[in-house]
C-alpha cells in the first residue's frame, strides 16, 4: 500500500480536489454546446439557435449578447484550463512515486496545453474588433475588422485541425488518459476511477479523428466523453480532498 502521509505539496493536493469538484459542477469544458442546448429549449430566449460561421454573424452575435457569444466562444475554458491543470498538478504529486516518468510527461503535456490554449483563445480580441466594427463609420473600416476578425476566428476554431485550440484540448487530454493508465498501477485510486478516467479521455481524444476525417460530427466523441469526466472529476475532488487531509 502506498502511503500519503509523506506526501509533498498536501495544498496542492487539496487545491487540485477543489478545483476538480468546481470543474466539474461549474466550469465543464465546452459550455458552449450546453448554450446551444438551452437556447434550442427555449430556455435561454432572444438568441438564435444557429450557432455563427462567417465573422459577421459572430460581430452580430457580440453585438445582440456579449456573453452568450463569449461563452459560444468557449470563454469560460480558460477557467475550465486553469481548474485543470490544478487538478493534474495534485494528480502528479500523487501518481509520480507510481510512475515518475509517465505521470512527468503528462505534467508537461498538462501545461504545455494549458499555455497554447491561453495564447490561441482570441475570444476578447473578437469581441473587441465587434465593438470596433459596430463604431465604424465607413465601408473601408469595417473591411478591415472584418478580415482581422476572420484571421483572429480561424485560430480560435476548434474544428480547424491543427490550429492552437485543437492542440490544446489534445495535449490535455492525452494527459489525462495517461493519469488514468498511471491510476490502475497505483493502490491509491480505485480501479472505477482509473477505468472512468481511461473512457472520458481516450473518448475524448476520438475527436481529434472526427476534426480530420468528418469535423460535422465532433459533437459525438464530446458527447459520449462528458458524462464519463464529470463522474471522473468528482471521484478525483472527493479522493484528493480526502489524501490532503492525511
Amino acid at each position: 500500500m502506498e502511503s500519503t502521509s509523506d506526501m509533498k505539496w498536501k495544498g496542492a493536493i487539496k487545491i487540485g480536489g477543489t478545483a476538480a469538484l468546481v470543474a466539474a459542477i461549474v466550469f465543464r469544458r465546452w459550455l458552449s454546446a450546453e448554450v446551444s442546448l438551452l437556447t434550442t429549449l427555449n430556455i435561454i430566449k432572444g438568441v438564435s439557435t444557429a450557432i455563427p460561421v462567417s465573422i459577421l454573424d459572430w460581430f452580430s452575435l457580440l453585438q445582440a449578447n456579449k456573453f452568450i457569444g463569449l461563452i459560444r466562444l468557449n470563454v469560460l475554458d480558460f477557467i475550465n484550463y486553469a481548474l485543470v491543470g490544478l487538478i493534474f498538478l495534485g494528480l502528479y504529486a500523487i501518481l509520480e512515486k507510481s510512475s515518475k516518468s509517465a505521470a512527468t510527461l503528462a505534467f508537461i503535456m498538462t501545461f504545455t496545453g494549458i499555455a497554447i490554449y491561453y495564447s490561441s483563445n482570441q475570444s476578447f480580441s473578437l469581441l473587441e474588433l465587434a465593438n470596433q466594427y459596430s463604431s465604424a463609420t465607413s465601408e473601408a473600416q469595417k473591411a478591415i475588422y472584418l478580415a482581422a476578425g476572420e484571421a483572429l476566428l480561424v485560430r480560435n476554431d476548434p474544428l480547424i485541425f491543427g490550429n492552437g485550440v485543437f492542440w490544446a484540448f489534445m495535449l490535455v487530454n492525452g494527459a489525462g488518459l495517461i493519469y488514468a493508465i498511471i491510476m490502475l498501477r497505483s493502490s491509491i485510486f480505485t480501479k472505477l476511477i482509473a477505468v472512468l478516467g481511461i473512457i472520458a479521455n481516450g473518448t475524448g481524444l476520438l475527436y481529434f479523428f472526427t476534426v480530420l476525417l468528418k469535423p460535422d460530427l465532433t459533437f459525438i466523441p464530446l458527447s459520449l466523453s462528458a458524462p464519463f469526466l464529470l463522474v471522473w472529476y468528482i471521484l478525483i475532488g472527493l479522493k484528493l480532498l480526502k489524501l490532503g487531509t492525511k
